[in-house]
C-alpha cells in the first residue's frame, strides 16, 4: 500500500523541516520535496551526514563515508 504523497519544506543551508510561510519569505534558501504515494525514488538528494545540508554530487564522490543520498 502506498502513502500519502506530500510536500515538505527544508531550509537548504540546514537540512531542517521549515513551515510554508519560510518558504514563501525564502525561497532561494529553501527547498520542497514531494514525498510519499508511489513514485518510490523519481530523483535523488545527497546531504551530509553530519549538518543535513544538501551538497552537490561532486562532494559525495569525494567524501562518500561523510554523506548521504535519499530517494525521493
Amino acid at each position: 500500500m502506498a502513502g500519502t504523497e506530500h510536500d515538505v519544506n527544508r531550509s537548504a543551508s540546514t537540512g531542517k523541516f521549515v513551515e510554508d510561510k519560510e518558504v514563501e519569505q525564502e525561497p532561494s534558501t529553501t527547498t520542497t520535496e514531494t514525498v510519499g504515494g508511489d513514485h518510490g525514488g523519481d530523483h535523488d538528494v545527497n546531504r551530509s551526514a553530519s549538518t543535513g545540508k544538501f551538497v552537490k554530487e561532486s562532494t559525495v564522490e569525494r567524501h562518500p563515508d561523510k554523506t548521504e543520498t535519499q530517494q525521493l
